[in-house]
């Protein structure tokens, strides 16, 4: 199981100084708006590779008053062993660098091996209104966390399609130029947008065969590229997509931006009990849709690579009636992972007093609250976070 036994923070967001021990599985921490607990949750998702749950720039993670440089580090049980893993930028640079055992990993698979996280914020309450990059972020964290090579195909394909939009836009037309971009661009689609179907089929057949409160999701994939390769080899759709590439130039070149490409894909949501897509879902029902996916997601990430994630949970009863919020706490008190859920109330918590401990969050610092459960395996007292 991966545990996560200490967590310290310097000069990250609202924290001066924090060390945390976890000592249950289920961790609740609750206070008013502003108070941190999202700073919190935002630096436990930037262990793993990625700009974490706000995808925030390096430059808005420091302290305010602090010197510019700010840390994230954890003592974690992993299925290798106890591991420290740490990130942060030194004062005066924005570079952010990562550090495994106090040592500079190969590449970020290293890190993606040993760790896994998934979340749920209240900015994905908003995730069916917005445009489709949104999704697709969303949708590509989720491949991520199971395939951790996800990452250099979308960035590859990104600085791709980047480069051959400069090209037409300054009326450069070198076709060997041009032409290596697309062959690069359509490789890296292909690559990606097969791991994207790849992930929303498990993910499917995990939803379907999870019997639970929370109403059943089918995800699907609006693109063009995907939809291809369900019927055709890779090496076809690569042809496809090259000369649909090359056919394209002068649209493209007039619109300032490519029509064909794994950065056009959209995420679908439905409601399998209903038939109702998430967009045209009340925000009750698209919350608890989000929350079957992220659930099912998690179990899948235990099935898949013999351990289960970090699960955050930001604000997760939010818009959710009592009953589904009862729901969610009994599945969270049976799940393996191990928890950190957030909101503004202790009192919404305590069905889950038997389970978890909690922690008003006030000024940088956590303050045990003494309803719930102290557990059994904590034989000494903990360390105040300073």
């Amino acid at each position: 199981m991966l545990r996560l036994n200490r967590l310290t923070l310097t000069d990250f967001r609202s924290y001066a100084a924090l060390t945390w021990r976890p000592a249950a599985r289920i961790a609740v921490l609750y206070g008013p708006n502003g108070s941190g607990k999202t700073n919190l949750l935002e630096a436990l998702s930037l262990l793993v590779p990625g700009r974490g749950l706000r995808n925030a720039r390096n430059a808005d993670l420091p302290r305010q008053s602090g010197p510019g440089g700010w840390a994230v580090a954890a003592r974690l049980q992993t299925t290798e062993g106890e591991t420290t893993i740490g990130t942060g930028c030194e004062p005066g640079s924005d570079r952010r660098v990562f550090r495994v055992d106090g040592a500079a990993p190969r590449n970020q698979a290293d890190i993606a091996r040993l760790v896994a996280a998934v979340w749920l914020t209240p900015q994905m309450d908003r995730l069916f209104q917005e445009g489709l990059s949104g999704r697709r972020r969303f949708l590509d964290r989720l491949v991520w966390a199971l395939e951790p090579g996800h990452a250099r195909e979308i960035a590859a394909h990104d600085t791709a399609v980047h480069s051959r939009n400069r090209l037409l836009a300054e009326g450069r037309q070198d076709r060997a130029w041009l032409a290596g971009l697309e062959d690069s661009i359509a490789r890296h689609a292909v690559a990606a947008s097969a791991a994207r179907l790849g992930l929303v089929t498990r993910l499917n057949v995990q939803i379907a065969a999870a019997a639970g409160a929370f109403p059943p999701a089918r995800i699907g994939l609006a693109c063009p590229i995907a939809e291809r390769l369900e019927t055709e080899p890779a090496l076809a759709v690569e042809d496809w997509l090259r000369a649909g590439l090359a056919a394209n130039r002068p649209r493209d070149a007039a619109a300032g931006s490519s029509a064909l490409g794994a950065h056009r894909t959209d995420m679908l949501l439905t409601d399998v009990t209903t038939g109702t897509p998430a967009a045209l879902a009340s925000t009750g029902q698209q919350k608890a849709l989000l929350i079957g996916v992220i659930l099912a997601h998690a179990g899948l990430i235990a099935s898949a690579r013999g351990f289960a994630p970090l699960l955050l949970l930001d604000e997760p009863a939010v818009h959710l009636d009592g009953d589904r919020r009862q729901a969610l706490f009994s599945v969270l008190s049976a799940l393996q992972a191990q928890t950190v859920i957030t909101g503004t109330d202790a009192e919404t918590f305590l069905p889950l007093a038997a389970d978890a401990e909690a922690f008003a969050v006030r000024e940088g610092q956590l303050h045990r609250d003494g309803r719930f459960l102290r557990p059994e395996s904590e034989a000494a007292p903990v360390p105040q976070p300073r």
